[in-house]
């Protein structure tokens, strides 16, 4: 992209052709600076090195179903409705009706586009109206007597600046970006509350299930130590195996204040997502044996990421702002032409207004340009180039972020299965191991430590398979936040807050017509359905 072109109406005139060129400008104007064209996809055809596939399976567990990865499938914009809980759809839907955070974004979005329609105004012709009625009195001189009387003034006047080198124009174009940007920043909030809040639930449910498997470890060595205790009474065990059990039950109560405390930060966390404080949790939560999780999982193309994600389009739209921002510090450097017009009236009384001999009138037309500033005009485009420069950076790191992102993802799921698959072994073997341990004790095959060994490492698998299975549900929402979300067939009740902005376009003034100050002010509600 060349951000140095002055202006396409001269490029590539012959020299006995200026005054052709110049006569085009006059009547057509032309628009400095460089047209901006969004950068193109990066070329590659996949995330990862390898094809994707199928993900393993961990048969007879919650969360252990095997995945499909469909590439080039669509996201559905109820993503979380896939995990089949009217818990987690009642928290989005709560969270996106109440969290300030949208509201502020729906507003800031409001002030950019009411902010790019008034720049527009500088397109037309301003026009102002003024009348005055003064009484005044004249002072006597040379044998002439003071005298008394009314005057009335009322006039018109016109004034238009040329925009002959489209310097408003791209002033204009500046704004409608910067609104773009804004777009693509609540369609960014949206996005993170709705993974937040998912996310938050799913750890919610990780950290119950985790408390409420410790519990049962902690009630099944409870037991354990009342039979020793008994055992000891009678005589039948030494003192060391009642202090070994004691040691491994006090062990594991001492897990349940961290899992606990936890859980509690983790509700907080919630409540905030979901517009509420602290003391307000109601005690709603998701239970993670009840849920689905996604058999299919859309992979979007390369190509079409880059025009799905909010943060890369919103990257775009500063790019867009910049390369505009160019031809408005061009345009400036160039002459600048005006025309200015004024019809008047003075009269002694207001009947003989706008009567011919009152009339005045004044056409003016004025050509200004800078001979001599400094360097101010041209070290200023010359910092519109480096900011544009800037921009183009942080937009190609943007997208280099987005595609990691995915492709963490799909490696996150991937390795995920086979994790909870592996750790399912582990807890079978671990559960086993304790069970032939507590049988080879009671023949005095093994002693007390080896018991309580067996019965720490069950606890750790039972904890580690727990928390496999909540990641393959987490891991899930990360996909679907990487990829963008699905926004773009998002159907809400606020759609009049901000006209569809499909993947490849521009928001401009055609579609800043259903933009209103109530529709703004709606709550943003998703369908769910």
């Amino acid at each position: 992209m060349n951000v140095r072109q002055p202006c396409s109406a001269f490029g590539g005139l012959r020299p006995g052709a200026h005054a052709l060129g110049l006569l085009t400008v006059l009547l057509g104007g032309c628009t400095a600076g460089p047209d901006f064209n969004p950068p193109d996809a990066p070329k590659v055809e996949g995330y990862t090195k390898e094809k994707l596939g199928q993900t393993a399976a961990a048969q007879g567990i919650t969360g252990g179903q095997s995945q499909r990865f469909a590439v080039g499938s669509d996201v559905n914009p109820a993503w979380w409705t896939l995990f089949n809980s009217k818990q987690i759809n009642a928290f989005v839907e709560e969270a996106v009706r109440n969290h300030p955070d949208v509201a502020s974004a729906q507003y800031a979005l409001r002030a950019a586009r009411e902010t790019a329609l008034a720049e527009q105004g500088g397109l037309f012709p301003q026009v102002s109206a003024s009348g005055t009625s003064t009484r005044e009195r004249s002072s006597a001189s040379g044998g002439t007597p003071a005298s008394i009387y009314t005057l009335h003034n009322a006039s018109v006047d016109v004034s238009y600046s040329l925009d002959l080198f489209g310097g408003t124009r791209r002033q204009i174009e500046a704004k409608w970006a910067a609104a773009d940007y804004q777009r693509f920043q609540l369609e960014a909030t949206y996005l993170s509350l709705t993974a937040n809040v998912v996310t938050a639930a799913l750890t919610d449910a990780s950290l119950q299930a985790q408390i409420a498997a410790t519990e049962d470890i902690v009630r099944l060595q409870q037991d354990q130590l009342t039979r020793i205790q008994r055992q000891f009474a009678l005589g039948a065990v030494p003192a060391s195996d009642v202090l070994s059990q004691q040691s491994t039950l006090a062990q594991t109560q001492a897990t349940l204040p961290s899992l606990q405390k936890q859980r509690a930060q983790q509700r907080n966390a919630l409540m905030a997502y979901l517009g509420r404080l602290p003391n307000q949790d109601r005690g709603e939560s998701v239970n993670l044996a009840s849920l689905s999780l996604p058999r299919t999982l859309p992979v979007s193309l390369p190509s079409s990421l880059v025009r799905q994600r909010p943060d890369i389009r919103a990257a775009e739209a500063t790019l867009h702002e910049a390369t505009a921002s160019v031809g408005v510090a061009i345009a400036n450097m160039l002459p600048q032409v005006s025309l200015s017009a004024s019809y008047g009236s003075n009269a002694g009384s207001p009947g003989k207004l706008f009567s011919a001999e009152t009339i005045a009138w004044t056409v003016a037309a004025s050509v200004s340009q800078k001979l001599v500033d400094g360097g101010t005009l041209y070290h200023t485009k010359e910092a519109s180039v480096a900011t544009f420069e800037q921009d183009l950076a942080t937009y190609k790191s943007t997208v280099i972020s987005a595609f990691q992102n995915v492709a963490d993802s799909l490696r996150a799921i991937q390795y995920d299965a086979k994790a909870l698959q592996a750790d399912m072994t582990a807890e079978k073997a671990s559960h086993d191991s304790l069970i032939m341990a507590q049988e080879q004790y009671k023949t005095g095959a093994v002693d007390y430590p080896t018991v309580s060994t067996a019965q720490q490492t069950y606890q750790n698998a039972v904890i580690t398979r727990v928390k496999a299975q909540a990641t393959r549900y987490t891991d899930t929402v990360a996909l679907y936040q990487s990829l963008g979300g699905g926004w773009w067939n998002r159907d809400d009740q606020t759609e009049q807050a901000y006209p569809r902005i499909k993947p490849g376009h521009f928001a401009g003034p055609a579609q800043s017509a259903a933009l209103s100050s109530s529709t703004l002010s709606q709550n943003k509600k998703v369908q769910t359905q």
